[in-house]
C-alpha cells in the first residue's frame, strides 16, 4: 500500500440485547464473557496490521476506552446517531489528520472471530480493493446456517457466489435485511454472505457517496467545522441504509474465519460456553445443575442456577437484575429494554 492504512473501531454503543450484563454504565465492548480481557481488548489485537488505530466512541466511555485500548487514539462522536452519522463523522475527522488521505478499516468492538490472522489478512486485502477502486468495500461472511438475525449481501456475480472464481471481490448487487427463516435458506443457497458490518474505503469515498444521501446535510455541518450542529439535525440512522444500499460503487469481498456477531445471548452461548461437566448447556458464567434440560445459555456470575426439564432458554442473572426468556427470543430482549427505560429502571 502506498497509504496509510487506519483502523477505526466502533465502541459507543451500549449492546441492550445483552442485558442485564450490558447496562448504560457497563456496555458490552468491555465485558469480557467467558475470557480474560474485554471485547475491545480482543479487537485491536485483530487491528495491529494496520499504521495506525483509533476507537470512536462516545464521552461517557472515553476514560474506559483508553484502560482497554492504551495504543488507540480516539474520537469521540457528538452524539450516539447510529453507525452512519458515526463512520461519516470518522471519515473527517482521520482525512485531517494524514498528510496523504489514509484508507480506513472500520469495524465493531464485539465480534467473535476464529483465526485472528486470517481476518488480519482480510482487512488488509479489503483496504487494498478500497484503494484500487475508489469504493466503498464491505466484508461478507459465509453463511453457516440459515441465520435471520443478520442481514445479507448479494454479489452481483453470474451465479450469485464468487465460488469457484478467481476473483476474490465483486459489485454487490443488493442488501437485504434480516430475513424469515424461508428467505435466509434461499439467500444462502444463492451464493449471499452475511453482512457483517465491516468496510473499508478512503474517507474521500465515504464523505462522496454521503453527499447523496440523507446525511448530506451532516456532511455539510462537518465541512463549516461545525459538528455538534450536524448531529443535531438528523436522525439515529445505520451505515447501511443511509448509504450503502444507495451508493453505486459498493463491493464485498469474503471473510471465511469463523465469525460471530455477540450482540445477543444465543450468539455468546454458541460462542464463549465455558468446559461443563454438562456438555448440554452453554454456560458463559456461574454454576450449573442441569437435570434432564438441555441448549439453555447460562450467564450467572457468583451464582449458582438449577435447570430442571427446561430447553433453549435464557438465563442471565447480574447485580441485582434477572432475564429468563427463550432462547430464539435472543433479539426482543432489546425490546425488554426499551421498556424498562420507558420506567427509568434501566
Amino acid at each position: 500500500m502506498d497509504r496509510p492504512v487506519v483502523a477505526c473501531v466502533l465502541a459507543g454503543g451500549i449492546g441492550s440485547r445483552l442485558y442485564p450484563a450490558s447496562r448504560g454504565d457497563r456496555p458490552k465492548q468491555f465485558l469480557e464473557f467467558g475470557g480474560d480481557r474485554s471485547l475491545l481488548s480482543r479487537t485491536m489485537d485483530r487491528t495491529a496490521v494496520a499504521d495506525e488505530r483509533y476507537v470512536l466512541t462516545r464521552e461517557t466511555f472515553a476514560d474506559a476506552v483508553h484502560d482497554h485500548a492504551p495504543e488507540a487514539g480516539l474520537l469521540v462522536e457528538p452524539a450516539g446517531k447510529d453507525t452512519g452519522p458515526a463512520l461519516v463523522y470518522a471519515a473527517w475527522r482521520l482525512r485531517e489528520r494524514f498528510d496523504q488521505e489514509p484508507v480506513l478499516v472500520c469495524l465493531p468492538s464485539d465480534h467473535h472471530v476464529g483465526d485472528d490472522a486470517a481476518f488480519a489478512a482480510r482487512l488488509e486485502r479489503a483496504a487494498e480493493i478500497a484503494a484500487e477502486t475508489d469504493g466503498l468495500v464491505t466484508l461478507g461472511v459465509d453463511p453457516t446456517r440459515p441465520a435471520t438475525g443478520y442481514g445479507y449481501i448479494v454479489p452481483a456475480s453470474d451465479d450469485g457466489s464468487l465460488e469457484g472464481t478467481t476473483a476474490d471481490y465483486a459489485a454487490v448487487e443488493r442488501f437485504t435485511e434480516k430475513p424469515d427463516r424461508e428467505e435466509a435458506r434461499r439467500l444462502r443457497e444463492a451464493g449471499a454472505y452475511w453482512n457483517a458490518g465491516i468496510f473499508a474505503w478512503t474517507p474521500g469515498a465515504l464523505l462522496r457517496e454521503a453527499r447523496d444521501s440523507p446525511l448530506a446535510s451532516l456532511v455539510d455541518a462537518l465541512e463549516a467545522g461545525e459538528p455538534e450542529r450536524g448531529f443535531d439535525a438528523i436522525d439515529a440512522v445505520s451505515v447501511d441504509y443511509a448509504i450503502m444500499e444507495r451508493a453505486s460503487d459498493v463491493f464485498v469481498t469474503p471473510l471465511s474465519v469463523g465469525w460471530d456477531d455477540l450482540g445477543t445471548w444465543d450468539a455468546v452461548g454458541r460462542t464463549r460456553s465455558s468446559p461443563d461437566a454438562d456438555a448440554t448447556n452453554d454456560r458463559v458464567a456461574g454454576e450449573i445443575l442441569s437435570l434432564d434440560a438441555a441448549d439453555n445459555v447460562v450467564a450467572a456470575p457468583d451464582r449458582h442456577v438449577s435447570l430442571l426439564e427446561v430447553e433453549d432458554l435464557i438465563v442471565a442473572a447480574y447485580d441485582d437484575r434477572i432475564l429468563v426468556a427463550p432462547r430464539e427470543s435472543s433479539q426482543r430482549v432489546r425490546d425488554v429494554v426499551d421498556r424498562l427505560r420507558e420506567r427509568d429502571a434501566f
